[in-house]
């Protein structure tokens, strides 16, 4: 997914300056990144449509309409995006609170204090949703990873159950599915030849994973212990990033100054 940003200043070194540093946080994290730079509040607002950008850097003090009150105007057309503030003074940090913004940043800034930022942003930025291609009969389908509820040996195929109830019939190995899903950490292999999705495992009951559809599969005796415990780490990974990114999107961030 692009990273899109909005690079608001009437500072043409400060945009110059805020573009290299976008275009290095792609280079060295590999995430694409299309940055659009703005000289004026103005020119921002009338190219501004709502879920066009994921991050916005105002600056403050510019001619023209300020960035408070750019942003102001950008939150009634858009409530989700990231607002970041860059100025020279602190006078205006608590009007920051009234545009909620995501950080406030004072010149002049670190390229570190940049890239922190921008890492901070992508984790709580909804992520694009992973999906794999399998191949079903003489089709080739797009499946995301959350839809799958299991996959189970059949000789020279793999049975993939969809969280729908939906199966296809794969002509693959459980070593090459474990490769499609990059290794993600909610595919658990529970016995030999049967992987399970975390998401949808209802409990553990009489040395079975039972799932949310009511089917049940034989847990690995030896390794019945680290199976369930590889499944409440999982679940309770996704919980705790969840309540995080909720409390970092709907209360103010403590504003630092550069360090």
């Amino acid at each position: 997914m692009i990273l899109k940003i909005a690079l608001v200043d009437d500072e043409r070194n400060c945009l110059d300056e805020m573009a290299r540093l976008c275009g290095d946080f792609s280079a060295q994290t590999g995430r694409p990144v299309e940055a659009v730079s703005f000289t004026s509040g103005e020119a921002f607002l009338d190219a501004f449509e709502g879920g066009g950008f994921s991050v916005v850097f105002m600056d403050i003090y510019m001619d023209g309409i300020d960035g408070i009150a750019a942003a102001l105007q950008m939150r009634g057309m858009d409530s989700g995006c990231l607002l970041v503030f860059l100025t020279s003074s602190t006078e205006f940090m608590p009007d920051a609170f009234s545009c909620h913004a995501f950080e406030y940043v004072t010149k002049p800034f670190s390229g570190q204090r940049i890239f922190d930022v921008l890492a901070d942003a992508v984790k709580v930025l909804p992520q694009e949703q992973k999906y794999i291609e399998l191949a079903d009969g003489r089709k080739t389908v797009r499946v995301f990873l959350d839809e799958i509820d299991s996959a189970i040996t059949d000789a020279h195929y793999l049975d993939i159950t969809l969280a729908d109830g939906k199966k296809l019939h794969c002509r693959m190995t459980m070593p090459e599915f474990m490769e499609k899903t990059g290794g993600d950490a909610r595919f658990i292999p529970v016995n030999k030849g049967i992987t399970v999705n975390a998401e949808y495992i209802l409990e553990f009951e009489n040395g079975c994973c039972v799932m949310e559809s009511g089917a049940r599969f034989p847990v690995r005796v030896r390794d019945g212990a680290r199976i369930e415990q590889a499944a409440l780490d999982y679940n309770f990974e996704k919980i705790r990033q969840r309540q995080t990114h909720f409390s970092e999107r709907c209360t103010p961030r403590q504003l630092r100054k550069e360090d």
